[in-house]
């Protein structure tokens, strides 16, 4: 079970009925729910749904995640109450964009956001906004509080996060560039034009390959035949839609805050399940697209692009999903695979182990406590990854490869630092932080994986 710190507090909009994809990502957040403080999901409009909100399908969706409840609870602690969640359900007004923003124009769902920022919370944590529909209800409520509040609450009431395609409707754009605190990862900057921006976005790499023509990621888990095997079981899995054309595109705005010890939610240059991103505005302090550059399993070619910054790990978020998913239909532990436990010099948390170093040092960084909960064998994989901290997309040429003597898949690294951290004419600095991720992975069906991340600060 997560620790309180680590719970990232959710606030979901979505316009659910639009197409299948919202049901999608919802049955698989509650999935997940266990790893979260839902503080609202409210129904809205966007681009596609204009006139109509549809709580009634997030009512339905939570009522069949009720029957499976025990079940969930007998392999992973936390997951919230059924009624907890439904009096978490909410809805916008059902006008389009900035038809729903100004005087007179509050609405249940923007309330419950206002109550949800404005909650104490022990911990400090902000509220995470995840934007799968149109962002009106998101738009009120920063309108309500700046037009009503003197201008150090609304400082505190705009301490949001928010994350969701900036196509959804008219007002997203507007929300993120008024000059408030909100911080927005946003997966493209291009606005209201959705037919060029879906195609080249980042969140195009959770399954969008076929349908965008998009190469280099592993077709056969997001395909129709592997929805039918390994997700539309059981009572709950029978909630999930069938897509029309690419599945659960809203789903990298909570694999992004999943604690799984790869990404580092107010990190988005980092990197995670739900991909990478560069801080492109200060003044309206947007994130969008980052580039990976990664060798595909498929064809063994090198791929540079920005979906494949979520692709690249998607056999391990698909093969979780499946294994949550067979969770839901027996109680029984030991039928069931459950994901390793990564502990890395004596340290079992999922937030990044920071070690200096001199250049030219070698050190041991030791992960042979880690351990799988049913006993599987587990398997280890160390690399550097190198985008997080470089300044250009040819990172071959800006940073060195780290001498790991062999040791890459032992439980035990071996790294060298380089013998120098200038490799860039514009890096300047007399120290450096490096990326190496290490991989967990278990040799349960399906095979599952966690992460563990180590920032090494190399310094002359």
């Amino acid at each position: 079970m997560t620790s309180p710190a680590d719970r990232n507090r959710i606030f979901i909009l979505t316009d659910i009925n639009n197409e299948p994809d919202d049901a999608e990502s919802f049955c698989r957040f509650l999935l997940y729910s266990n790893l979260f403080d839902l503080e609202g999901v409210v129904a809205t409009t966007s681009t596609w749904l204009r006139a109509s909100t549809h709580a009634d399908q997030l009512i339905a969706i939570i009522k069949a995640y009720g029957e499976v409840l025990p079940n969930l609870n007998a392999h992973a602690k936390g997951y919230p109450a059924t009624d907890f969640l439904l009096s978490k359900v909410g809805s916008g007004l059902p006008v389009y964009g900035f038809e729903g923003v100004g005087e007179g124009k509050d609405s249940d769902g923007s309330n419950r956001l206002i109550e949800a920022v404005d909650k104490d919370d022990t911990d400090g944590r902000p509220v995470w906004v995840l934007l799968w529909g149109g962002a009106s209800v998101l738009a009120q409520a920063l309108w309500k509080v700046s037009n009503t509040r003197k201008p150090e609450e609304v400082e505190k009431t705009t301490q949001v996060f928010g994350y969701g395609p900036p196509f959804q409707n008219s007002s997203t754009s507007s929300v993120f560039t008024d000059g408030t605190s909100t911080r927005l990862v946003r997966v493209n900057y291009m606005e209201n034009r959705a037919q060029l921006s879906e195609r080249i976005a980042t969140w195009c790499g959770i399954s969008g390959d076929v349908y965008y023509n998009l190469p280099g990621a592993d077709t056969t888990l997001v395909t129709q035949d592997w929805v039918r095997k390994h997700i539309q079981i059981g009572p709950f899995g029978k909630m999930y839609p069938m897509f029309l054309f690419i599945m659960e595109g809203d789903t990298p705005t909570f694999l992004y805050l999943i604690p799984n010890g790869l990404g580092v939610p107010e990190h988005p240059s980092f990197g995670s399940w739900g991909g990478r991103y560069k801080f492109i505005d200060e003044k309206s302090r947007v994130y969008s697209d980052a580039i990976d550059r990664v060798i595909s399993k498929v064809d063994g070619k090198l791929y540079t692009s920005n979906q494949a910054t979520i692709w690249r790990w998607r056999e391990a978020f698909q093969n979780d999903f499946a294994a949550r998913m067979e969770w839901t239909l027996t109680p029984n532990f030991k039928a069931c695979n459950h994901e390793p436990i990564p502990i890395v010099n004596g340290s079992s948390g999922t937030l990044p182990i920071r070690i200096s170093a001199k250049v030219g040092e070698t050190i041991t960084i030791d992960a042979s406590q880690s351990y799988d909960p049913d006993g599987d064998e587990i398997t280890f994989h160390w690399f550097q990854y190198k985008e997080p901290t470089c300044v250009q997309h040819n990172v071959e040429a800006e940073l060195p490869d780290f001498e790991m003597h062999g040791t890459e898949r032992a439980p035990i690294l071996r790294v060298t630092m380089p013998k120098t951290v200038k490799f860039c004419h514009l890096y300047r600095e007399a120290k450096r932080d490096y990326h190496i991720i290490l991989e967990v992975e278990d040799s349960g069906i399906p095979k599952l994986t966690r992460y563990r991340r180590i920032i090494i600060t190399v310094h002359e």
